[in-house]
C-alpha cells in the first residue's frame, strides 16, 4: 500500500470513529467498527485510544505507522447515523464499497430527526402513560400530557437557540413542574403527585447512563466515568429546575 493511500484510509477510518462517538455510540462499538473498516480497506492494524473529548488513531501497514488525533464534539444521540456507519462498514467488508465510495458516503452523512409536530404529542402521550402506570387519575394524565408536551416544545426551542444543555434541562424542568402543579389547584386531580412525577420523566438521561455503564463494564473507564458525570450533571440541572418551581408554587 502506498503512503498516500494509507494516509487517505486513515483519515476515513478516524472520521468514521469521530462520527460514531459524536452521535452517541459506546466505545467498544467505536473500536470494533474502526478496526473492521480499516482492515476492509487494506490496513493491517488499527489501534484506537478514546478519551472523553478526543480520540487518537494509529494505522499500521508493513511496519509503517500513521497516527492522527481528532477532537470530539457531541451532536446528540442519533441512531440513524450510527446504523448508517455500520452499514458502510459491512458493505466495505463485502467488497461492495471501496475507499472512494466510503469517502463519498461519509461526506453525505447528516443526522435526520423527527419533526416537532410528531415528537411533541408522542412525548406527551408517553409521559401520560407513565402517569397512568403510577395510578394517576384521568385528570392527572391530561395534566401530564399538557405539561410534558409544553416541556418538549421549550426544550426543542432552547436547543435550536444553542443554549447550554444544562441550562436547557433546568429551564425545561422548571416549566414542566410549574405546569404540573395545576393538579393541586382546586383539587382538580386526586393524584396530583403522579402528574408531578411522570411529567419530568422525559428529562431522565437514560441513554447516556446506559452507555456509561456499558463503557465501564467493558474496560473503558475514563470514557464511562466522563459520560456518567455528564448524565449526573443533567440530572442535577433537572432537579434544580424542579425544586425552584416547587418552592415558588409553595408545594415543597
Amino acid at each position: 500500500m502506498y503512503e498516500d493511500s494509507q494516509n487517505e484510509i486513515t483519515r476515513l477510518v478516524v472520521r468514521c470513529a469521530q462520527l460514531l462517538l459524536a452521535y452517541g455510540a459506546e466505545s467498544d462499538l467505536v473500536e470494533e467498527i474502526s478496526q473492521r473498516l480499516g482492515k476492509a480497506l487494506g490496513i493491517a492494524s488499527i489501534e484506537l485510544s478514546i478519551s472523553s473529548n478526543a480520540l487518537v488513531l494509529t494505522s499500521l501497514v508493513h511496519g509503517r505507522c500513521i497516527t492522527t488525533t481528532r477532537r470530539i464534539r457531541a451532536h446528540g444521540i442519533n441512531m440513524m447515523v450510527i446504523c448508517e456507519l455500520q452499514r458502510i462498514c459491512i458493505l466495505a467488508e463485502k467488497g461492495i464499497y471501496g475507499a472512494n465510495e466510503v469517502r463519498r458516503r461519509l461526506a453525505h452523512i447528516s443526522p435526520k430527526t423527527y419533526p416537532a409536530i410528531a415528537v411533541v404529542p408522542m412525548i406527551g402521550l408517553s409521559c401520560a402513560s407513565f402517569c397512568h402506570l403510577f395510578d394517576g387519575d384521568m385528570m392527572a394524565c391530561l395534566i401530564t400530557f399538557f405539561a410534558s408536551a409544553v416541556g418538549i416544545i421549550v426544550r426543542l426551542f432552547l436547543a435550536s437557540r444553542h443554549f447550554n444543555l444544562l441550562v436547557n434541562f433546568s429551564l425545561t424542568a422548571f416549566v414542566i413542574t410549574a405546569i404540573a402543579q395545576i393538579g393541586y389547584l382546586g383539587s382538580l386531580s386526586e393524584t396530583p403527585q403522579a402528574a408531578m412525577a411522570a411529567s419530568v420523566l422525559m428529562l431522565v438521561p437514560g441513554f447516556p447512563l446506559i452507555n456509561a455503564i456499558s463503557d465501564m463494564v467493558k474496560g473503558h473507564m475514563n470514557v464511562g466515568i466522563s459520560r456518567w458525570g455528564h448524565a449526573t450533571l443533567l440530572t442535577l440541572a433537572s432537579v434544580i429546575g424542579i425544586t425552584i418551581a416547587m418552592q415558588m408554587g409553595g408545594i415543597f
